[in-house]
């Protein structure tokens, strides 16, 4: 397959062994019930692999809708896989899978979701500081109307969460955000209240030690951006002020910073943010002047 062949959201690529392993949201599923997450490889980011199931909805798992945003990392000899669930009467959240190998199948690793179970979550990442596992994950403007962007610690194995959960900041507090256009069955929004989405964080260290959050969220005209934090010290639990610039401004998001073999830097997103046109895309990155640039 070609990658404007694959119809997936949320693309996360893993280089491993000489392959890109490719992660995807099945864009044609998980909007309803049941769902699954596939797998695709390729040699060169262009040519993939036929779609490997690596995980699907079964009647003895605990959702049984909305699979999205897997992500794969790899961690003490195993492949964890984060992704967001939902289920009638349990709140959306993170939870971990598990596989030995990056091709899996994954098989449940934590006992549900892994996000505090009285948050609406999603998008859960891995981060790692002075010798802790941290979560980082959004707080959904669904819940409070103005997303929050969140961590947590994890335990040693990646299957509990440890203590409670910080907020770094809110999709409001970026100058570029914009309230959406509330979707038509959205109907627990009081009228009057702006709501501001946080979506997809991921981390990445400049070559001056610089700590960068890349998420999405919507600029003007809903259309759907990917943007660049920065955390003041360094640290998870900095404050975290927002660049003025976009790094990706053409309706696509929900990022994420890989290296390819040659050492170029990558960013993958999905692009349209449009339902049945998703498609993963990769564009060339540069640091300059000590930030992001699409090259």
């Amino acid at each position: 397959m070609k990658t404007n062949e694959i119809h997936g959201r949320d693309p996360f690529v893993m280089p491993y062994n000489g392959k890109y392993y490719m992660y995807v949201s099945n864009a044609a599923l998980c909007w309803g019930m049941g769902g699954n997450f596939n797998l695709y490889i390729s040699d060169d980011l262009e040519n993939w692999s036929d779609p490997i199931e690596i995980f699907k909805c079964t009647p003895d798992f605990w959702s049984d809708r909305h699979f999205w945003a897997p992500e794969v990392h790899e961690y003490n000899g195993a492949f964890y896989l984060f992704a967001s669930f939902n289920a009638e009467n349990v709140n959306r959240g993170t939870a971990i899978l598990k596989s030995d190998v990056p091709e899996g199948p994954f098989k449940p690793h934590s006992n549900g979701p892994i996000t505090p179970s009285d948050m609406v979550c999603l998008d859960g990442t891995l981060f790692h500081e002075n010798g802790k596992n941290y979560m980082v994950f959004c707080h959904e403007w669904t819940q409070i109307f103005d997303g929050g962007m969140c961590a947590i610690e994890l335990s040693g194995d990646l299957k509990t969460a440890i203590g409670e959960s910080k907020t770094l900041f809110t999709a409001s507090s970026a100058p570029w955000a914009r309230p959406i256009t509330l979707p038509a069955d959205v109907t627990n929004i009081p009228d009057g209240v702006d709501c501001f989405v946080t979506d997809g964080p991921f981390f990445h260290r400049t070559q001056n030690g610089d700590l960068l959050m890349l998420w999405s969220s919507f600029g003007e005209g809903d259309n759907y951006v990917l943007a660049i934090a920065r955390s003041s010290d360094g640290t998870l639990f900095g404050d975290w002020t927002h660049e003025p610039n976009l790094l990706f401004d053409k309706d696509g998001g929900h990022g994420m910073i890989f290296r390819k073999f040659d050492g170029t830097l990558m960013l993958s997103l999905h692009a349209p943010n449009e339902l049945s046109l998703e498609r993963p895309a990769f564009f060339e990155l540069a640091e300059v002047d000590n930030t992001l640039i699409v090259k």
